[in-house]
């Protein structure tokens, strides 16, 4: 059974079930988008098949559980699948996507640059298989087990059109290029240090959470992506608890 477990401004983070290879990935982000993508605008039969050989896994939990049409096994859910895509907005928006996105050789080397981090700072932690995909404007991070999706329709800019009709300034900022690599690295991370379940129920143990994992995703990019009150307090923290590791801060 799948279950949301956050929902965070631009993105709802779901945990799946185990349905990958679970050893360290360090390969690049699977351009799984552009075959979903040419199917949906082309209804090219050999990128539906290619879709549930290569990326089973994938076209289920796209099916299933982002854009919830059913099982993916149902006689009808390839007609399904196909005819919810033929709205117009949602095929200017897969033209927007495969545009904006036709290279992502820069979102590849942060992203591995992170992770080589993230591998230094907690060498036990598995590193997952990252795939792009394609949804409708509903899911940013695609976390499971060994997996890592990008929803590449939610980051197509601020000032994308859509967005500006649907989603709050505060939102939309998060909602650019530059927040792919954070995002995943705080979902993912999330999924590996949850808050217990008594902690979880109090929101300034979920936001003291957040917190700490945002401190250390600005350390892992290199850069100053979250600055809040939250994230302020951790510096603080390790002043006065200096000898305290990363694997301890994050299971506070």
């Amino acid at each position: 059974m799948f279950t949301i477990m956050l929902v965070c401004f631009s993105c709802q983070w779901q945990l799946k079930p185990t349905d990958a290879d679970t050893e360290n990935h360090s390969e690049g982000i699977q351009r799984y988008d552009r075959i979903e993508s040419l199917y949906l605008t082309t209804g090219d039969f050999s990128a539906l098949q290619q879709m549930n050989t290569a990326y089973p896994m994938q076209t289920r939990m796209l099916i299933e559980d982002v854009l919830c049409l059913g099982q993916v096994n149902d006689a009808d859910i390839n007609t399904k699948f196909l005819y919810f895509f033929q709205d117009s907005t949602l095929q200017h928006m897969l033209s927007d996507v495969q545009r904006q996105y036709a290279n992502i050789d820069d979102l590849d080397e942060e992203l591995a640059m992170a992770f080589a981090r993230l591998h230094d700072e907690l060498p036990d932690l598995e590193l997952p298989a990252v795939y792009a995909q394609i949804g409708s404007f509903d899911q940013s991070i695609i976390v499971g087990t060994g997996t890592l999706g990008i929803s590449l329709d939610k980051y197509l800019g601020e000032d994308y059109p859509f967005y500006q009709e649907h989603y709050t300034e505060e939102q939309r900022r998060m909602m650019v290029r530059s927040m792919i690599v954070p995002d995943c690295l705080v979902f993912y991370i999330l999924s590996q240090f949850p808050l217990s379940h008594e902690k979880s129920s109090i929101q300034q143990e979920r936001d003291q959470h957040m917190g700490r994992i945002q401190w250390f995703v600005n350390r892992l990019v290199g850069r100053t992506v979250f600055n809040t009150s939250f994230v302020n307090e951790v510096d603080e923290f390790l002043k006065q608890n200096p000898s305290t590791t990363i694997q301890q801060l994050l299971s506070l």
